[in-house]
């Protein structure tokens, strides 16, 4: 199947794979050509492209995953190749997340809270200390 990973910034990845882990809001979940069309939000995490090449690993921060039986789309708020993730990229967006959850308004203090967990499970994934 198709996959395409596009940021704000960039376009990140744009290759055929057989199987694209995502860390979806509701939990992960595993696209595969022919799976259901299905759209879900995106929480912070790994997301996993593996394909004729091997695996491919970018680190998300939200979006959206539009999936389709011949495709799937990621539209990521921020994105980076793994590899690209320093202990300085890390404690910016959990500075950045803390400020977020400190300054939330009542009824989106949990969901920001759990943002900056997210992120802290990351960095700890990623062998960074959060």
């Amino acid at each position: 199947m198709q996959f395409d990973l596009v940021s704000p910034e960039r376009r990140l990845s744009s290759v055929e794979a057989t199987e694209v882990q995502i860390p979806g809001a509701d939990g992960d979940m595993t696209a595969m050509a022919e799976h259901a069309p299905t759209i879900t939000t995106l929480r912070p995490g790994v997301l996993k492209v593996i394909g004729p090449n091997g695996t491919d690993e970018y680190v998300v921060t939200g979006g959206f995953a539009e999936i389709s039986g011949a495709s799937t789309t990621v539209l990521a708020e921020q994105a980076w190749h793994k590899s690209d993730v320093s202990q300085t990229v890390l404690d910016g967006l959990l500075d950045a997340a803390k400020e977020a959850a400190a300054n939330a308004p009542a009824d989106q203090v949990d969901t920001l809270a759990k943002q900056v967990a997210d992120l802290a499970a990351v960095g700890a994934e990623l062998g960074l200390s959060a």
